[in-house]
């Protein structure tokens, strides 16, 4: 039985061919540590990992690749952010639409001193703008939303966001896992302070792989590394290097991800945002609309493929979102997932907790022959659960 992977909110697959030349590139020829020997192979180690800083600073518009510091995923990017730059007291805003990348953080940070206010949403994930503005206040240190939401893909206004805290002189941080490589992200314009992003969704890299872009608002000298150690730089001074990217970057990097990851880069920048994003459109329209015309079937979110991501989620009644999930996997190959996809205040705002949704995410390599047999799986078996309830 041939798969139809539809889980892509969760991690990309399959990669572009060029993505797995890249890793097996850098691991097969390469291998050595950038920034850490002088030999050929360190430096080349240590070109890959710039020219993938430039691939991301030309995909966000951001004037200085050395700003894009590289993490392993967009949780520690987001990690960094929050612990090192808010304060007991400091007051935080987010909304109820949040990933627990972001809410667990807040959560702890909130338990030790920090005043914490999450903006409600709509049932189908919208967020208005004056509501999150009412919610600002003197004390307020950073606001921090999602560009999309994990759980049924609608789309925040970032923008319009973005030139609220910038006329309050309140940074803004912007969780992009949903969305880098499949949305036109404009740091510069979109007045991102700061940018947490993960390599192995939309970008098409590896797992392993991410950033937090530094904007130039943000004053490195009040953002406090998590990690300090080993950079590479200025091994003659036992104090963490003050300078961009070292500051953040301590350890080992993950070459061969990075590698993998400049490679998903240029991939994207190559197709161009507006294709991907008019490809994915298509195929998640076709889908809502598959959906929507099951009886036994409820879609979640704004239902407009023009305002959200590729990721969408439904139920069918009578029938646990795992149970479902199963059976698509078992008796059609369709591969997705169920449950509360990590962000049960999500959940909380469209109605679903704790039962949670069954989850499509698609990606530009999905096909629309794919979508329809995913369609077809959930009739299938949605029809038979309304037979069962007849009997």
């Amino acid at each position: 039985m041939r798969k139809i992977y539809l889980d892509n909110a969760a991690t990309s697959w399959p990669k572009p061919g060029q993505v797995t030349d890249a890793v097996l590139h850098f691991m097969r020829d390469v291998g050595g540590s950038a920034g850490r020997s002088g030999h050929s192979l360190a430096v080349e180690a240590g070109r890959i990992v710039y020219d993938t800083r430039e691939a991301l600073a030309t995909l966000f518009n951001v004037p200085d690749p050395l700003s894009i510091i590289l993490t392993s995923n967009a949780t520690a990017a987001i990690n960094q952010a929050l612990f090192g730059l808010l304060q007991p007291g400091d007051h935080v805003v987010t909304t109820s639409m949040e990933h627990n990348a972001v809410m667990r953080p807040l959560r702890y940070l909130e338990s030790k001193g920090v005043l914490l206010t999450v903006v409600p949403c709509s049932p189908d994930g919208r967020l208005d703008v004056t509501d999150l503005e009412a919610a600002l206040r003197p004390d307020t240190r950073l606001v921090v939303l999602n560009h999309a939401s994990n759980v049924v893909g609608t789309v925040l206004p970032v923008a319009d966001v973005g030139r609220l805290t910038a006329s309050r002189g309140i940074p803004l941080l912007v969780d992009a896992a949903q969305t880098a490589g499949a949305r036109t992200i404009d740091v510069q314009e979109m007045h991102i302070d700061l940018l947490a992003f993960t390599g192995h969704k939309a970008l098409l890299g590896p797992q392993g792989t991410g950033g937090l872009v530094i904007g130039t608002r943000i004053d490195p000298a009040r953002l406090v590394p998590l990690i300090r150690g080993g950079t590479g730089s200025r091994s003659e001074f036992e104090e963490q290097p003050e300078f961009l990217p070292d500051r953040y970057e301590s350890g080992t990097a993950n070459g061969p991800g990075i590698a993998g990851l400049g490679a998903g880069v240029k991939y994207v920048l190559e197709r161009g945002i507006a294709d991907i994003r008019e490809h994915e459109s298509r195929l998640t329209e076709q889908l809502i609309q598959g959906l929507q015309g099951i009886s036994a079937v409820r879609v979640y979110g704004s239902g407009d493929a023009s305002q959200q991501t590729a990721t969408v989620s439904f139920n069918i009644h009578g029938l646990e979102s795992s149970e479902v999930a199963q059976r698509l996997d078992d008796e059609f190959g369709v591969l997705c997932r169920p449950g509360l996809h990590c962000a049960p205040s999500a959940h909380r705002t469209i109605g679903t907790f704790p039962r949670g949704t069954v989850r499509f995410g698609l990606s530009v390599l999905n096909t629309a022959e794919e979508v329809e047999a995913a369609i077809r799986a959930v009739k299938h078996i949605a029809r038979g659960a309304r037979q069962q309830e007849g009997h």
